[in-house]
């Protein structure tokens, strides 16, 4: 051992080389240059620092640098430098090399954990060397913004560095997919996922964040993911102005369309006299729904859409005219509202039902 730690073999043919370019005045032949790439990869493979190598070089030099036969210093350094570059090259090759290889198997494991795929004890085996422990329960928040990110975006950079200072070693997945971000978390760590929708809200330009429900082993964050995909789907298709939502929280939406075609049938029975309307349905299901998310306070709603209480009132009894059911009524207000939920949900009056 010439330097602690570090193997002899990664000085082999060094001190030749120097003595022999220093006697003869010329530069390192590029047989000399690929053996020493060739030991800064091979030291790189071994887990070796490049600074603790750098030195070893450096000090090697200086104790044979009495020996040698040039007549300059300046001859010495050059045959150092170029040898030390050499062998720096290779070292950072290994390193990129590795680092694309370790990034391709993170986003293999990350694409068979979210979409459930390759055997499960296996699955397990990995998730351990990337923080999960799929013997407790896991939760997964998706963000989504105007623009796609991917793992070198600077939101994924910011939410990330976040998450680290916050944190520390916690054991959390930040990763991206299909151009959203997306964090894996235990799920009785509400704190994080909480965090992590902060974060990534304020990067993304005020994009969405979906959190899942927690469920246990690898299939719970499939499970988990899924539902926070499909409230962000849901979120766009309602038009929701929340920008965190909680799949717990909108649990009565999949409900509601479990049944597709009784809710196309409700849909249909109860808001399609609505396109005898003059200007077609889609102003008046705009009015229930505006009526409905402000609490069935017309002078609220009549705001929200720019209108005059007056003409809003207007509105609301056509439509009770058309449908029969009066929006007032708690009986006939249910069944509305329902139905104008399941017509968001199924894109009617744009599409037949």
């Amino acid at each position: 051992m010439t330097g602690a730690e570090v193997p002899d073999e990664y000085l082999t043919g060094y001190t030749r080389i120097l003595a022999d370019v220093c006697a003869t005045g010329r530069r390192l032949t590029r047989e000399e240059l690929d053996l020493l790439r060739a030991h800064g990869e091979q030291a790189a493979e071994a887990g070796h620092g490049l600074r603790k190598l750098v030195r070893l070089h450096l000090s090697e030099a200086r104790a044979v640098a009495p020996t040698l036969t040039a007549t300059g210093i300046d001859l010495v350094l050059a045959a150092v430098e170029q040898a030390v570059d050499a062998f720096a090259e290779g070292h950072e090759r290994a390193q990129k090399l590795a680092m694309r290889q370790e990034e391709a198997d993170r986003r293999e494991f990350i694409d068979d954990l979210l979409y459930g795929r390759s055997d499960l004890g296996r699955l397990a085996e990995r998730a351990e060397r990337y923080g999960l422990l799929f013997s407790r329960a896991h939760a997964v928040a998706v963000a989504q913004g105007g623009q796609p990110v991917d793992d070198t975006h600077p939101a994924t950079r910011y939410v990330e560095t976040a998450l680290v200072a916050r944190f520390g070693e916690r054991r959390i997945l930040l990763t991206t997919k299909d151009g959203r971000l997306v964090c894996i978390a235990p799920g009785d760590q509400e704190d994080v996922l909480a965090f992590f929708a902060k974060q990534a809200y304020a990067s993304t330009d005020g994009g969405r964040v979906a959190i899942g429900r927690p469920h246990p082993g690898a299939g719970g964050v499939v499970h988990s993911y899924e539902e926070a995909l499909n409230a962000l789907q849901l979120a766009d298709r309602l038009d929701l102005p929340e920008p965190v939502l909680r799949a717990a929280e909108l649990l009565v939406y999949p409900v509601l369309t479990r049944d597709r075609q009784a809710m196309a049938d409700l849909v249909r029975d109860t808001l399609g006299p609505l396109r005898a309307a003059r200007g077609g349905a889609q102003p008046l299901l705009d009015t229930l729904t505006a009526y409905f998310d402000a609490g069935c306070t017309a002078a609220e709603a009549a705001r929200r859409l720019n209108l005059s209480v007056r003409a809003f009132t207007y509105r609301l009894e056509r439509i009770h005219k058309l449908t029969g059911a009066d929006p007032a009524d708690p009986v006939h207000r249910y069944r509305l509202q329902t139905a104008a939920i399941g017509a968001r949900l199924l894109g009617w009056p744009e599409s037949e039902l």
